[in-house]
């Protein structure tokens, strides 16, 4: 028990800066050294992306409603998509401790201050748009690798993007559309996992939360509902998540995922829901290849909401206070893409730097967050998108990627395409242990 707070102890100093693993060290008994050695049972790492983009259209919330006014528009972003910084402990005997502290487009900062030309008054100015939330903070107790229970907030394992959501593990700058558009993503909720794994097959079946269904939205369905603006997560109904995958062809692994929950009586205000269940399933297959000098990948996800009038037509009536969008909701939305690159450097076998790779690579996706609607649902033409683009990976080494990449989004008439220029800079890795 003694050694077991030490060790809470010291995850909880280390993340805030307050105790040094030598400092650490030299505190410990002799008995405690030869048993568990810190660096052998501390683990850091993380990743993160730098993205250079110029879009060569409009940005102006009204570029739908008037195509024809915002046609020859364009502006530029400089970003950071995703920092994050991974923490992991053995405790020794199964029991481990893992946390992935997130911050998106560069994190979030605000001030208070008086303001001399307002007469002196106070006020609060934000200084820096984004996120800053922890992405994963769970305890795992481990039998064998068949057998593994986690607690705590998880990644949900739905879909491609979620289960490898890593900078090194798509080749677009940004993360494909076509798997981050319609469901949340990074898709993290509280709940507990039960997992495994064999040496062709690994499998996850979690219980979580339902999605907010006051978070919905006609423009990418679902995915707002588990991002909570309170300081809790709603937990009112629950859902259930299982995940397969197969490993038995060498270099391919394929994958199954499915989604099952209620959502309309998962908010705070459960009486204007009355009557609404709001079911909600979804399923995914994936895939990722990755053999003879060539890397695949690709995803088809469906999900199929119910009584998606009756959550429109409550969401709509939500006074102006209410963090929802209150717009129509989709009864169906579909995503699928797919991407495939060659590593040219395979061509000159003779190279100095033999574990440098160059992926030229195409990708093809499509998604519609209102793909079916209900009867007296208003349908938007314009949430239908195909994206195309093309490119290259520049691998120096393994976890380090440098990005190129040319994307077309491609609406239908009279909305205007939506070509996007971008450049990135990426890595992933564990740092020392």
């Amino acid at each position: 028990m003694k050694k077991l707070t030490r060790a809470l102890i010291l995850c909880c100093l280390m993340a805030s800066g307050g105790v040094s693993a030598r400092e650490y060290h030299d505190e410990s008994t002799e008995e405690h050294k030869k048993k568990s050695d810190l660096p052998d049972r501390l683990t850091i790492g993380g990743y993160g992306e730098v993205a250079l983009q110029r879009m060569f259209y409009s940005d102006n919330v009204a570029r739908y409603t008037h195509p024809d006014v915002y046609r020859n528009d364009s502006h530029g972003r400089f970003d950071l998509p995703h920092v994050v910084i991974f923490l992991s402990y053995d405790f020794g005997k199964g029991w481990k401790m893992s946390s992935e502290l997130e911050y998106e487009h560069g994190g979030t900062g605000s001030t208070y201050e008086i303001e001399n030309s307002e007469a002196g008054e106070y006020e609060t100015e934000i200084e820096k748009g984004g996120e800053v939330a922890f992405e994963q903070f769970w305890i795992e107790k481990s039998w064998n690798d068949r057998t593994n229970l986690r607690a705590g907030h998880i990644v949900v394992p739905v879909g491609l993007m979620n289960q490898h959501h890593l900078p090194t593990e798509f080749f677009s700058v940004i993360r494909p559309e076509g798997g981050t558009e319609i469901i949340p993503n990074t898709w993290h909720q509280t709940g507990i996992s039960f997992w495994g794994r064999t040496r062709s097959w690994r499998y996850e079946a979690q219980f979580i939360s339902g999605l907010d269904a006051e978070r919905f939205n006609n423009a990418n369905w679902v995915k707002g509902g588990a991002n909570s603006p309170y300081e809790f997560e709603i937990a009112n109904r629950y859902a259930g998540v299982l995940r397969i995958d197969n490993y038995s062809v060498k270099g391919l692994r394929l994958g199954l995922s499915g989604y099952y929950g209620q959502t309309a009586q998962n908010t705070l205000k459960q009486e204007r829901y009355q009557n609404i269940k709001g079911n909600l399933a979804i399923g995914s297959l994936d895939f990722t290849y990755n053999a003879n000098n060539i890397l695949a990948r690709g995803n088809f996800l469906y999900g199929h909401l119910g009584d998606s009038k009756q959550l429109s037509n409550t969401n709509k009536k939500l006074p102006s206070a209410s963090p929802s969008p209150r717009t129509d909701i989709a009864s169906d939305a579909m995503s699928y893409f797919a991407e495939v690159g060659y590593d040219l450097l395979s061509f000159f076998p003779g190279c100095k730097h033999k574990e440098d790779k160059l992926y030229v690579f195409g990708h093809y996706g499509f998604y519609d967050p209102m793909k079916k609607t209900e009867s007296g649902v208003s349908k938007k033409k314009w949430t239908k998108k195909t994206v195309i683009s093309g490119g290259v990976n520049y691998f120096p080494m393994d976890g380090l990627v440098v990005k190129a990449e040319y994307q077309m989004r491609k609406l239908n008439s009279p909305y205007n395409n939506e070509p996007t220029l971008s450049i990135g800079v990426a890595y992933a890795g564990l740092f020392g242990k």
